[in-house]
């Protein structure tokens, strides 16, 4: 669980990171992928009282640009959309939720061994009906990595991130790593499409060229601005959770992957705060089965 702890997947900075490694001698130029993820929680119990379930559909477009000596820049955006249900009416902190980013991934490679991510970004998450710019965020992710061996590339990062509150600075220490354990076994980061912010960590076996398997565990946390009415007008919820997924993946050639998973998110917590700060709910929830799909384009 120590890696599990240090180790976090940074969206764009892993899409860097994974989807384009070091080890592989991308053609220069444009290089584009699409992905997306459509996954359902099942019901789960609230400590008050009731029960709510939650689907999430996620798509991203990322173009980058990939110049001599390994070097990248990039661009990507991505929509994403929650759907919370609560069986009580009169207890509904929120309903429909969006998820807009906006991401710039660069990629230098400073040394034979080396490459630094870098990832600035600006984030709006926010309650349908509620503006837009009072759920906007904004930080970075950064990171160097290095190339040990032909199996191992390693090395610290760290995320920034604004609150809604303007009163701090969200940081976390993390770790990348892509490490080749064997011809089958891999252990790494994860590109995490529609991944919040937290840590994660993937364990995958290649079954044969066209079929894996992986065990992913990560914490999820997504906060979020609340529209006028409700519980909490104009205030700020969070859902946080520790998902851990099995998944089959079907790879029919290096630009496409398809896969299903299935699992459950434990130590789940759904926080409401008014539009001071101030919290005025906090419920945790029974484990919950989750399902879903996920799909990668790569041209």
């Amino acid at each position: 669980m120590k890696n599990l702890i240090l180790t976090c997947c940074f969206g764009t900075i892993s899409l860097c990171f994974t989807a384009f490694p070091l080890t592989a001698q991308p053609r220069l130029g444009w290089a584009y992928q699409v992905d997306g993820l459509a996954a359902f929680q099942g019901d789960a119990d609230l400590s008050g009282g009731g029960e709510f379930s939650a689907s999430r559909t996620f798509l991203r477009a990322t173009a980058l640009y990939n110049l001599d000596g390994g070097n990248s820049v990039g661009l990507s955006t991505s929509f994403g959309k929650l759907d919370y249900r609560f069986s009580q009416s009169n207890n509904q902190p929120w309903e429909n939720i969006r998820d807009l980013r906006v991401a710039v991934p660069v990629r230098l490679r400073v040394s034979d061994t080396a490459t630094f991510f870098v990832s600035p970004q600006i984030r709006w998450d926010y309650q349908s009906g509620a503006s837009s710019s009072e759920g906007r965020t904004h930080g970075i992710f950064a990171g160097i990595a290095w190339q040990l061996s032909e199996r191992l590339t390693i090395g610290p990062a760290f995320g920034a991130f604004s609150q809604f509150d303007e009163s701090g600075t969200d940081f976390f220490p993390a770790l990348l790593i892509d490490w080749d354990i064997n011809d089958r076994w891999n252990l790494n980061t994860g590109s995490g499409v529609g991944a919040t912010q937290g840590p994660g960590l993937t364990l995958s076996y290649a079954l044969n060229d066209t079929l894996d398997i992986s065990l992913t565990a990560r914490s999820e946390r997504i906060r979020f601005r609340l529209d006028g009415d409700g519980l909490a007008p104009n205030g700020v919820g969070e859902d946080k959770s520790i998902p851990v997924v099995l998944s089959v993946g079907y790879n029919p050639n290096p630009g496409v992957s398809l896969s299903v998973f299935a699992g459950a998110e434990f130590d789940g917590r759904l926080t409401l705060d008014d539009a001071n700060g101030l919290e005025i709910s906090r419920q945790s929830y029974e484990t919950a089965p989750l399902v879903g799909l996920a799909f990668r384009v790569r041209f």
